[in-house]
C-alpha cells in the first residue's frame, strides 16, 4: 500500500486518502450540506489532481447524511473521470445516504459496491 495522499486543503472531511496502482481510496467524513461541501469539493479536486487515478473509491462509512451540493461535488468528480475513461466507486453507504441515491436514480450512474475491497476487484 502506497502512504496516503496528503491534502492541501486540510480538511476533516477527507481525513484520508491512498493510492493504490490506478486506483485513489478516499474515505469521506461528517453530515456534509451547502455549507461545507465547498470544501468537500476543494479536497476531491485535490485528491484526483495529485493521484490522477483512473479508480477514484470514496468510503462513505462516516457519511450519515449529505444533501444535494453534495451530490453535486461527487457528480463532478465523476464528470472530470469519465473524460479519462475512469469510474467512480461508492462504498459503505448509510442508508439515509443511499436512499437520497436511489431517489435522485444515481445509484445508476455511480457504482454502489459493499466495500473498498469490491471497488479495488472491479
Amino acid at each position: 500500500m502506497n502512504p496516503s495522499i496528503p491534502l492541501t486543503s486540510g480538511t476533516d472531511l477527507v481525513p484520508s486518502a491512498r493510492q493504490e496502482g490506478t486506483a485513489v481510496i478516499a474515505a469521506i467524513r461528517g453530515e456534509i450540506d451547502l455549507h461545507n461541501s465547498p470544501e468537500l469539493r476543494t479536497a476531491m479536486l485535490d485528491v484526483l489532481l495529485r493521484g490522477d487515478p483512473k479508480k477514484l473509491i470514496l468510503n462513505l462509512d462516516q457519511v450519515p447524511y449529505m444533501d444535494s451540493s453534495a451530490v453535486a461535488v461527487l457528480v463532478e468528480a465523476l464528470q472530470k473521470l469519465r473524460r479519462v475513461g475512469g469510474k467512480v466507486f461508492l462504498t459503505n453507504l448509510q442508508p439515509r445516504v443511499k436512499g437520497l441515491l436511489e431517489i435522485a436514480r444515481l445509484d445508476t450512474i455511480f457504482i454502489v459496491v459493499k466495500d473498498e475491497a469490491e471497488a479495488l476487484s472491479k
